[in-house]
């Protein structure tokens, strides 16, 4: 257990983090969820709808640290490519 009151300050900001960080990490999957959801449903409508919501929430996990770079571009790679697929 931490011992010093920087120590404590510290554990306190952690779990203030992880629960922010936990919020946003569950509402980018909610997305990309239901991107998925449409695809599997073949309409392509709802499916582009639904990817340009997910588009800006998965981009922002980038800049606040949940998910890198390139993971975040192969995930919009591949929806992107399986909503252009859809006729």
């Amino acid at each position: 257990m931490a011992n010093s009151p920087q120590a404590k300050k510290r554990a306190r900001q952690n779990e203030r983090r992880a629960a922010v960080n936990k919020m946003r990490r569950t509402r980018i999957r909610s997305e990309l969820r239901k991107v998925e959801e449409a695809i599997a449903s073949g309409d392509k409508e709802a499916a582009t709808a639904a990817l340009r919501a997910a588009q800006p929430q998965l981009m922002r996990g980038v800049t606040k640290g949940i998910y890198h770079k390139n993971t975040a571009s192969r995930k919009m790679s591949r929806l992107s490519s399986r909503v252009k697929a859809l006729s």
